[in-house]
């Protein structure tokens, strides 16, 4: 894996915060960025895989996006 080097500015609130985090964490500032990128893209991922499981079932099944709605209120009045 090649690695590159970014330059990143970050206001002095927000820098604290992540000394604060990272040490508690026993984890240098770079690393900390780094797993919190990382986290941030997997979690996105994920979600964007859910989507599309989503739209498969629901392509597959013909559902509309009414039927949906729909099917949301009937659980939340208990029908």
């Amino acid at each position: 894996m090649a690695l590159s080097t970014v330059n990143l500015t970050f206001d002095d609130d927000l820098i604290k915060q992540i000394d604060y985090f990272a040490g508690n964490q026993s984890l240098t500032r770079a690393d900390f960025i780094y797993n919190s990128v990382k986290m941030s893209i997997n979690r996105k991922q994920k979600l964007l895989e859910l989507y599309a499981y989503g739209e498969r079932v629901a392509a597959e099944a013909e559902f509309t996006e009414e039927d949906i709605l729909d099917e949301i209120k009937k659980h939340r009045t208990g029908q």
